[in-house]
């Protein structure tokens, strides 16, 4: 992004060597950031090992970087992903497109924010609920809604080691967010989550690819498979699609998806 000098009172950078096109110049940006003369120029051209991430994050905001590009910022700097997002609300809220894209996924999908708050979901995955009423959170009421425990077929084994990692996951990251901290005082509160939360051993895993038996409440006992990702413009909000199977259609372990090698035998395979 292009930035005007004037807009930080300063007049238009010299031409030549360092300047910035149609923004400012590189001593400018230094300047603006209270930094050494040459430091924006080191980090433009590679030569910063291990920049602070003040530096990155003044950066970030002069241009006013999206999420995005925040994250490609530490990539291309530190050679790893940024440690929290740049602006408050990411992982709070989502585009409003997401809405309507959900509404054209035809198995059941939603989206949810860094706290397991809904944002969007379809009809179909309204349908899993006995009263087809969409849950505000859907991590309080995979652990502490007790007709979760019905629906999700081995509540105690197949759902509670999965789910509890990723809530203290998501508490490690974000000590501060008071809805996890309710979801997690309500949990040691609990005479029967409680035990297995303090039971449950730390690990992070994440839902996308599993497999887990549910009784959903029109189509009966099946599998879902989940397939989870993360909207770029909002780190830590994620999509969930969940793939739900009778035991009759479940299919068989398949292996990933990945496009074969040019190199590979079957590339050179002609097929007529």
């Amino acid at each position: 992004m292009h930035i005007d000098p004037a807009a930080h009172g300063l007049l238009p950078g010299a031409t030549g060597q360092g300047r910035l096109p149609q923004g400012l110049s590189q001593a400018q940006v230094d300047q603006l950031l209270h930094r050494a003369f040459g430091t924006y120029g080191r980090l433009e051209s590679g030569r910063y090992p291990s920049p602070p991430d003040d530096l990155l994050e003044g950066v970030a905001r002069l241009f006013h970087f999206t999420e995005e590009e925040w994250k490609i910022l530490w990539r291309y700097a530190v050679t790893t992903d940024p440690p929290y997002p740049l602006h408050p609300h990411s992982g709070k809220e989502i585009a409003a497109v997401w809405q309507e894209a959900i509404d054209g996924i035809g198995h059941m999908a939603y989206v949810n924010n860094q706290s397991w708050d809904v944002l969007a979901h379809n009809e179909s995955w309204v349908r899993m609920f006995p009263r087809r009423e969409a849950p505000p959170n859907t991590m309080r009421w995979m652990l502490l809604a007790p007709e979760a425990r019905h629906i999700l077929i081995d509540w105690e084994t197949s759902w509670v080691p999965l789910v509890i990692p990723q809530l203290r996951s998501a508490l490690a990251a974000l000590p501060n967010d008071e809805v996890l901290l309710k979801i997690e005082r309500d949990i040691l509160a609990d005479p029967v989550v409680g035990p297995l939360f303090e039971a449950t051993p730390d690990q992070f895993l994440h839902p996308d690819g599993d497999e887990r038996p549910l009784h959903h409440p029109e189509l009966g006992r099946g599998w879902v498979s989940v397939a989870a990702s993360e909207p770029l413009s909002s780190p830590r909000a994620r999509l969930i699609i969940l793939l739900f199977r009778t035991e009759q259609t479940r299919p068989r372990l398949r292996p990933p998806l990945t496009r074969p090698s040019p190199l590979s035998p079957a590339s050179d395979q002609v097929h007529t």
